[in-house]
Protein backbone atom coordinates (compact mmCIF):
# COMPACT_ATOMS: atom_id res chain seq x y z
CA UNK A 1 0.00 0.00 0.00
CA UNK A 2 1.37 3.70 -0.77
CA UNK A 3 0.16 6.41 1.62
CA UNK A 4 0.48 10.05 0.91
CA UNK A 5 -0.01 12.70 3.35
CA UNK A 6 -0.06 16.51 2.24
CA UNK A 7 1.54 18.46 5.40
CA UNK A 8 0.86 21.83 2.98
CA UNK A 9 -0.44 22.77 -0.37
CA UNK A 10 -0.63 26.32 -0.77
CA UNK A 11 1.78 28.66 -2.58
CA UNK A 12 3.52 31.44 -1.69
CA UNK A 13 2.90 32.78 1.75
CA UNK A 14 2.11 30.98 4.59
CA UNK A 15 -1.17 31.76 6.70
CA UNK A 16 -2.13 30.18 10.09
CA UNK A 17 -4.59 27.56 8.02
CA UNK A 18 -2.66 27.41 5.07
CA UNK A 19 1.04 25.90 5.11
CA UNK A 20 3.11 26.02 2.08
CA UNK A 21 4.22 23.04 0.05
CA UNK A 22 5.24 19.77 2.04
CA UNK A 23 4.01 15.84 1.30
CA UNK A 24 5.17 13.10 2.98
CA UNK A 25 4.79 9.44 0.81
CA UNK A 26 5.14 6.09 2.73
CA UNK A 27 6.14 3.92 -0.21
CA UNK A 28 7.59 0.52 0.17
CA UNK A 29 9.09 0.50 4.00
CA UNK A 30 10.35 4.42 3.12
CA UNK A 31 8.89 7.32 4.39
CA UNK A 32 9.72 10.01 1.83
CA UNK A 33 9.62 13.95 2.95
CA UNK A 34 8.91 15.82 -0.77
CA UNK A 35 9.63 19.66 -0.95
CA UNK A 36 9.88 21.53 2.79
CA UNK A 37 8.20 24.63 3.12
CA UNK A 38 8.61 26.98 6.14
CA UNK A 39 6.82 25.11 8.86
CA UNK A 40 6.98 21.51 7.62
CA UNK A 41 8.37 20.08 10.80
CA UNK A 42 5.16 21.65 12.81
CA UNK A 43 3.16 19.88 10.08
CA UNK A 44 4.89 16.38 11.24
CA UNK A 45 4.55 16.64 14.30
CA UNK A 46 0.85 16.57 13.85
CA UNK A 47 1.00 13.60 11.92
CA UNK A 48 2.87 11.96 14.96
CA UNK A 49 5.62 10.73 12.03
CA UNK A 50 8.55 9.43 13.35
CA UNK A 51 11.37 11.45 11.99
CA UNK A 52 14.22 8.68 11.99
CA UNK A 53 12.42 7.28 9.28
CA UNK A 54 12.73 10.21 7.17
CA UNK A 55 16.44 9.66 5.26
CA UNK A 56 15.34 10.61 1.83
CA UNK A 57 14.15 14.32 1.44
CA UNK A 58 13.91 15.55 -2.04
CA UNK A 59 13.39 18.96 -2.95
CA UNK A 60 11.61 20.45 -6.15
CA UNK A 61 13.19 24.17 -6.90
CA UNK A 62 14.70 26.55 -4.92
CA UNK A 63 11.51 28.57 -4.05
CA UNK A 64 11.04 29.64 -0.54
CA UNK A 65 7.47 27.96 0.03
CA UNK A 66 9.16 24.65 -1.33
CA UNK A 67 12.48 24.39 1.13
CA UNK A 68 13.01 27.39 3.43
CA UNK A 69 11.53 24.70 6.28
CA UNK A 70 14.73 22.06 5.55
CA UNK A 71 17.11 23.85 7.83
CA UNK A 72 15.45 24.13 10.28
CA UNK A 73 13.80 20.41 10.07
CA UNK A 74 17.98 19.45 9.83
CA UNK A 75 19.09 21.60 13.02
CA UNK A 76 15.93 20.05 14.18
CA UNK A 77 17.34 15.87 13.74
CA UNK A 78 20.35 17.26 15.21
CA UNK A 79 18.71 18.43 18.32
CA UNK A 80 16.71 15.32 18.63
CA UNK A 81 20.39 13.39 18.49
CA UNK A 82 19.46 11.98 15.25
CA UNK A 83 22.67 9.45 14.10
CA UNK A 84 21.30 8.11 10.80
CA UNK A 85 22.16 9.84 7.86
CA UNK A 86 20.23 11.61 5.78
CA UNK A 87 19.88 12.50 2.26
CA UNK A 88 18.97 15.20 0.38
CA UNK A 89 17.92 15.58 -3.78
CA UNK A 90 17.42 18.99 -4.75
CA UNK A 91 18.71 21.72 -7.36
CA UNK A 92 22.26 22.74 -7.43
CA UNK A 93 22.75 25.30 -4.95
CA UNK A 94 21.01 23.23 -2.26
CA UNK A 95 24.13 21.97 -0.64
CA UNK A 96 25.83 25.89 -0.70
CA UNK A 97 22.52 27.19 1.12
CA UNK A 98 22.37 24.52 3.60
CA UNK A 99 26.06 24.51 4.60
CA UNK A 100 26.47 28.25 4.82
CA UNK A 101 23.64 28.43 7.65
CA UNK A 102 24.75 25.65 9.13
CA UNK A 103 28.44 26.76 9.23
CA UNK A 104 27.36 30.39 10.07
CA UNK A 105 25.02 29.26 13.18
CA UNK A 106 28.17 26.69 14.26
CA UNK A 107 25.79 23.91 14.59
CA UNK A 108 26.90 21.46 12.05
CA UNK A 109 25.24 17.79 12.56
CA UNK A 110 26.53 14.93 14.15
CA UNK A 111 25.06 12.39 11.49
CA UNK A 112 25.87 11.62 8.16
CA UNK A 113 24.50 14.68 5.55
CA UNK A 114 24.52 14.16 2.08
CA UNK A 115 23.41 16.25 -1.05
CA UNK A 116 22.45 15.15 -4.38
CA UNK A 117 22.54 18.06 -6.49
CA UNK A 118 20.54 17.90 -9.88
CA UNK A 119 21.68 19.69 -12.93
CA UNK A 120 19.98 17.48 -15.60
CA UNK A 121 17.17 18.70 -18.01
CA UNK A 122 16.08 14.99 -19.03
CA UNK A 123 14.45 12.58 -16.61
CA UNK A 124 17.13 10.92 -14.47
CA UNK A 125 17.06 8.38 -11.42
CA UNK A 126 18.52 9.66 -8.15
CA UNK A 127 17.21 7.07 -6.21
CA UNK A 128 17.50 2.97 -6.60
CA UNK A 129 16.74 -0.16 -3.85
CA UNK A 130 15.78 -3.79 -4.54
CA UNK A 131 11.98 -2.26 -4.01
CA UNK A 132 11.26 0.94 -5.82
CA UNK A 133 12.88 3.69 -8.11
CA UNK A 134 12.95 7.85 -8.10
CA UNK A 135 13.02 9.45 -11.28
CA UNK A 136 13.18 13.30 -11.77
CA UNK A 137 10.34 14.93 -13.71
CA UNK A 138 11.68 18.23 -15.49
CA UNK A 139 9.23 20.59 -15.27
CA UNK A 140 8.97 24.88 -16.46
CA UNK A 141 9.26 26.91 -14.21
CA UNK A 142 10.94 30.39 -13.55
CA UNK A 143 14.06 28.86 -12.17
CA UNK A 144 15.42 25.15 -12.65
CA UNK A 145 12.65 22.72 -10.58
CA UNK A 146 12.21 19.12 -11.27
CA UNK A 147 9.01 16.89 -10.26
CA UNK A 148 9.45 13.55 -8.74
CA UNK A 149 8.16 9.73 -9.77
CA UNK A 150 8.38 7.51 -7.29
CA UNK A 151 7.59 3.54 -8.81
CA UNK A 152 7.53 0.66 -7.27
CA UNK A 153 9.56 -2.19 -8.74
CA UNK A 154 7.65 -5.78 -9.28
CA UNK A 155 7.20 -8.02 -5.85
CA UNK A 156 7.44 -11.17 -5.52
CA UNK A 157 5.38 -14.54 -6.79
CA UNK A 158 3.23 -15.75 -3.84
CA UNK A 159 3.10 -18.72 -2.83
CA UNK A 160 -0.09 -20.89 -3.39
CA UNK A 161 0.37 -23.11 -0.24
CA UNK A 162 -2.78 -25.08 -0.78
CA UNK A 163 -1.61 -26.56 -3.91
CA UNK A 164 1.54 -27.34 -2.43
CA UNK A 165 0.23 -28.78 0.49
CA UNK A 166 1.04 -32.23 -0.43
CA UNK A 167 4.87 -31.62 -1.97
CA UNK A 168 8.22 -32.22 -0.09
CA UNK A 169 9.56 -28.28 -0.73
CA UNK A 170 12.78 -27.63 0.47
CA UNK A 171 12.99 -23.88 1.57
CA UNK A 172 15.47 -22.65 -1.36
CA UNK A 173 12.31 -24.19 -3.80
CA UNK A 174 9.57 -21.66 -1.95
CA UNK A 175 12.63 -18.65 -2.86
CA UNK A 176 12.86 -19.94 -6.55
CA UNK A 177 8.99 -20.03 -7.17
CA UNK A 178 9.07 -16.61 -5.28
CA UNK A 179 11.26 -15.09 -8.29
CA UNK A 180 8.86 -16.56 -11.14
CA UNK A 181 11.23 -20.01 -11.49
CA UNK A 182 9.92 -23.37 -12.19
CA UNK A 183 11.08 -25.83 -9.88
CA UNK A 184 12.13 -29.83 -10.42
CA UNK A 185 11.80 -31.82 -7.37
CA UNK A 186 14.13 -34.76 -6.25
CA UNK A 187 11.59 -37.20 -7.70
CA UNK A 188 11.58 -35.81 -10.70
CA UNK A 189 8.62 -33.65 -10.87
CA UNK A 190 8.35 -30.21 -11.93
CA UNK A 191 6.16 -27.43 -10.84
CA UNK A 192 5.26 -25.15 -13.42
CA UNK A 193 5.69 -21.80 -11.58
CA UNK A 194 2.30 -19.97 -13.10
CA UNK A 195 0.24 -23.08 -11.78
CA UNK A 196 1.80 -23.13 -8.12
CA UNK A 197 2.10 -19.29 -7.26
CA UNK A 198 0.03 -16.48 -8.05
CA UNK A 199 0.96 -13.06 -8.82
CA UNK A 200 2.25 -10.38 -6.54
CA UNK A 201 -0.37 -7.06 -6.36
CA UNK A 202 0.28 -4.19 -9.38
CA UNK A 203 3.46 -2.12 -8.38
CA UNK A 204 1.99 1.51 -7.27
CA UNK A 205 3.62 4.45 -8.95
CA UNK A 206 3.12 8.36 -8.03
CA UNK A 207 4.13 11.57 -9.27
CA UNK A 208 4.91 14.78 -7.96
CA UNK A 209 4.57 17.46 -10.38
CA UNK A 210 5.69 20.58 -8.48
CA UNK A 211 5.47 24.71 -10.31
CA UNK A 212 5.18 24.32 -13.67
CA UNK A 213 3.44 25.84 -16.80
CA UNK A 214 1.59 23.55 -18.65
CA UNK A 215 4.20 21.23 -20.21
CA UNK A 216 3.35 18.05 -22.83
CA UNK A 217 6.52 16.51 -22.57
CA UNK A 218 4.88 15.67 -19.12
CA UNK A 219 2.38 13.15 -20.35
CA UNK A 220 4.53 9.90 -21.52
CA UNK A 221 6.48 10.50 -18.03
CA UNK A 222 3.72 10.15 -16.32
CA UNK A 223 1.68 7.75 -18.44
CA UNK A 224 -0.94 5.64 -16.34
CA UNK A 225 0.19 6.56 -12.82
CA UNK A 226 -1.91 5.47 -9.92
CA UNK A 227 -1.91 9.12 -8.53
CA UNK A 228 -0.84 12.25 -10.38
CA UNK A 229 -0.16 15.26 -8.14
CA UNK A 230 0.04 18.68 -10.74
CA UNK A 231 0.15 22.17 -9.19
CA UNK A 232 -2.81 23.89 -10.04
CA UNK A 233 -1.80 27.88 -8.50
CA UNK A 234 -4.76 29.28 -10.83
CA UNK A 235 -8.42 28.96 -12.18
CA UNK A 236 -8.73 29.47 -16.07
CA UNK A 237 -10.05 33.02 -15.84
CA UNK A 238 -6.41 34.05 -14.19
CA UNK A 239 -4.62 32.28 -17.22
CA UNK A 240 -2.87 35.18 -17.72
CA UNK A 241 -1.53 34.86 -14.71
CA UNK A 242 -0.28 31.29 -14.92
CA UNK A 243 1.35 32.33 -17.66
CA UNK A 244 3.27 35.21 -16.45
CA UNK A 245 4.51 33.41 -13.47
CA UNK A 246 5.12 30.27 -15.14
CA UNK A 247 2.51 28.23 -13.21
CA UNK A 248 -0.21 25.84 -14.14
CA UNK A 249 -4.58 26.48 -14.23
CA UNK A 250 -6.60 23.71 -12.77
CA UNK A 251 -7.49 23.02 -16.29
CA UNK A 252 -4.05 22.85 -17.79
CA UNK A 253 -3.71 20.09 -14.80
CA UNK A 254 -6.64 18.10 -15.71
CA UNK A 255 -5.06 18.17 -19.47
CA UNK A 256 -2.50 16.36 -18.59
CA UNK A 257 -3.89 14.10 -16.70
CA UNK A 258 -6.23 13.42 -19.36
CA UNK A 259 -3.86 13.04 -22.32
CA UNK A 260 -1.55 11.04 -19.54
CA UNK A 261 -4.68 8.48 -18.43
CA UNK A 262 -3.47 8.89 -15.07
CA UNK A 263 -6.12 7.02 -12.65
CA UNK A 264 -6.29 9.54 -10.04
CA UNK A 265 -5.25 13.66 -10.16
CA UNK A 266 -4.93 15.33 -7.16
CA UNK A 267 -4.20 19.25 -7.50
CA UNK A 268 -2.40 21.81 -5.01
CA UNK A 269 -0.69 24.86 -4.46
CA UNK A 270 -3.53 27.26 -4.76
CA UNK A 271 -3.19 30.43 -4.76
CA UNK A 272 -4.57 32.51 -1.45
CA UNK A 273 -6.88 34.49 -3.49
CA UNK A 274 -9.38 32.03 -3.69
CA UNK A 275 -11.66 31.11 -0.98
CA UNK A 276 -13.92 28.43 -2.15
CA UNK A 277 -11.38 25.20 -3.73
CA UNK A 278 -15.07 23.76 -4.67
CA UNK A 279 -14.06 25.94 -7.70
CA UNK A 280 -11.01 23.95 -8.71
CA UNK A 281 -13.12 20.57 -8.79
CA UNK A 282 -15.50 22.02 -11.01
CA UNK A 283 -12.81 23.24 -13.27
CA UNK A 284 -11.09 20.40 -13.11
CA UNK A 285 -13.40 17.63 -13.58
CA UNK A 286 -15.19 19.45 -16.79
CA UNK A 287 -11.96 17.42 -18.23
CA UNK A 288 -10.82 15.01 -15.69
CA UNK A 289 -13.64 13.71 -13.62
CA UNK A 290 -11.50 11.42 -11.27
CA UNK A 291 -9.96 15.15 -9.31
CA UNK A 292 -9.43 15.69 -5.94
CA UNK A 293 -7.97 18.26 -3.82
CA UNK A 294 -5.08 18.21 -1.69
CA UNK A 295 -5.99 20.17 1.59
CA UNK A 296 -3.15 20.57 4.65
CA UNK A 297 -2.84 16.71 6.82
CA UNK A 298 -5.32 14.79 3.90
CA UNK A 299 -3.83 11.48 3.66
CA UNK A 300 -4.64 8.92 0.66
CA UNK A 301 -3.83 5.11 0.23
CA UNK A 302 -3.54 3.63 -3.08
Amino acid sequence: MMQLTILGCHSATPRENKHTTSQLLEMSGHLFLIDCGEGTQIQLRKTKAKFARIQHIFISHLHGDHFYGLIGLISSFRLLGRTAELHVYGPKGIKEIITLQLKLAKSWTDYPLHFHELTSDSSTLVFEDDRLTVHTLPLQHRIYTNGFLFAEKEGLRKINTEVLADEPLESFHYHQLQQGKDIVLDSGKTLANEAVTLPPLPPKRYAYCSDTSYLETLIPLVQGVDLLYHEATFLERHSDLAEATQHSTVRQAAQIAKAAGVKTLMVGHYSNRYKDKMEFIKEGESVFPNIILAEDLKTVSI
